[in-house]
């Protein structure tokens, strides 16, 4: 509109001075020229109002849309964080895992040459596992007893005095590689035992130190080391041992697991790791005469450094086993072995299984003090036949009964018979 008043007034002028006098044709084509560069100048300015008010639309459209925005990232980062918040406490709920069983046992010992014993026994076990990432497990677990590493039972009595509570796990584990587990601190002893016999390890057994499973359902390989005394001032005690085998599928005839190990227990000239100085469980040892003193000086009289060789061979509902070792640092008592036949299991309820099985523990064969400690009263120097029954009341809550006919102090002239009843109610909860 304004471009139009302009170019009228411009228009006026021309003819009001055309109309009162003779124009030079020059002064009219400068007119002209005045008038193009006044109607550009226009067109240019009228453009730029155009640009400013699109860019002030655009500006508001635009803080409008980042107002917008803003509210709704922070809308939604308060809705998340309370979603977080709430799926944190189910994932960290769900990351915890609390495991354990009570056992209540009564047994009977009749060991020749002493008073028979009967006695009552509890054992309870709780541990609480947190998964802190899919691959890294951390445990802590708590039992009754009292320092035995191979026995976790206490007796019942005295009065209904309270009874002693240990660590019984301490560990991390670690399976970032595939097909592989490192476990450290004090953790369950996870070499192979056949039929979970204690020819060499007991079943409470807790290694303290480092460990390595690799397993691919065909091959399977590990080690641990463990520490008989770790501090220096006591003079550290290392010991490890390896194991690796096969694991064979045999079709109708079922399955077959084969393997090998090799131990080292570097102890000869070594006071008892535990118990009194005379708790040598079974091994051998020398009496060192000490000046200005009236008791000598107990000390394991050699090392033991073991093969070993298992199998397991599971055909239906029966399961075969077999388990030897040897100490290849002594010259004679130096062998163990076992072999035995399971049937069934008893895993749910209304199901049970029973177990024969025949040991023999030569005096310096293996470290007494880790073996069964059941067998002939624990120990090494012991042989003799063991049968167990157990029926499952429900799949966490059986009835187990195990009878040893044994004899013990085979080294001696005239070993020892050494009969045991034990009867078991196990309960398990996860």
């Amino acid at each position: 509109m304004k471009k139009l008043m302009v170019l009228a007034g411009l228009s006026l002028i021309i003819i009001s001075t055309a109309s009162y006098g003779q124009v030079s044709e020059d002064e009219i084509q400068l007119l002209r020229q005045q008038i193009e560069m006044l109607t550009k100048r226009l067109d240019d300015l009228e453009k730029q109002n155009q640009q400013l008010v699109q860019s002030a639309e655009q500006s508001e459209a635009q803080n409008v849309a980042k107002t917008e925005e803003l509210v709704d990232t922070r809308v939604d980062a308060a809705v998340t964080e309370q979603v977080d918040e709430k799926m944190a406490a189910v994932s960290w709920a769900e990351r915890i895992r609390w495991k354990g069983d009570f056992r209540y046992r009564y047994e009977y010992i009749d060991q020749e040459g002493r008073d028979s014993r009967n006695r009552s026994r509890i054992r309870a076990r709780t541990n609480l596992e947190a998964d802190l990432s899919p691959t890294l497990e951390v445990g802590v677990g708590l039992a009754t007893g009292g320092d035995d590493p191979v026995s976790s039972n206490q007796t019942i009595g005295g009065g209904g005095s309270s009874k002693d509570i240990k660590i019984d796990l301490a560990y991390f584990d670690w399976s970032g590689l595939e097909n592989t587990h490192i476990v450290g601190g004090k953790y369950k002893n996870f070499l192979i035992r056949p039929a979970k016999k204690g020819l060499r390890w007991d079943g409470d057994w807790r290694p303290e130190g480092l460990g390595v499973i690799w397993d691919n359902d065909f091959i399977f390989a590990q080690a641990l080391g463990t520490w008989l005394e770790g501090d220096s001032n006591k003079g550290t005690e290392f010991a490890w041992a390896v194991q690796g085998g096969f694991n064979f599928n045999t079709g109708d005839w079922g399955k077959l697991k084969i393997g090998a190990g090799y131990s080292v227990f570097d102890i000869a000239g070594r006071t008892p790791v535990f118990g009194e100085p005379d708790d040598f469980y079974g091994n051998t040892f020398r009496v060192i005469p000490v000046p200005g003193e009236d008791d000598p000086l107990l000390v394991f009289a050699y090392n033991y450094r073991n093969w070993e060789a298992f199998a397991e061979w599971k055909i239906n509902k029966f399961l075969l086993f077999a388990n030897w070792t040897q100490n290849t640092e002594v010259d004679e008592a130096d062998t163990g072995y076992l072999i035995g036949a399971k049937y069934g299991s008893a895993k749910d309820r209304g199901t049970w299984d029973i177990t024969y099985f025949y040991e023999k523990l030569e005096k310096d064969s293996t470290v007494g003090l880790l073996a069964d400690s059941d067998f002939g009263g624990g120990g090494t120097d012991a042989k003799g036949h063991v049968i167990s029954g157990t029926y499952a009341f429900h799949k966490k809550w059986n009835f187990k009964a195990t009878y040893f006919i044994n004899k013990i102090n085979l080294e001696r002239e005239e070993d020892t018979d050494y009969n045991r009843l034990m009867l078991d109610l196990n309960f398990k909860f996860d």
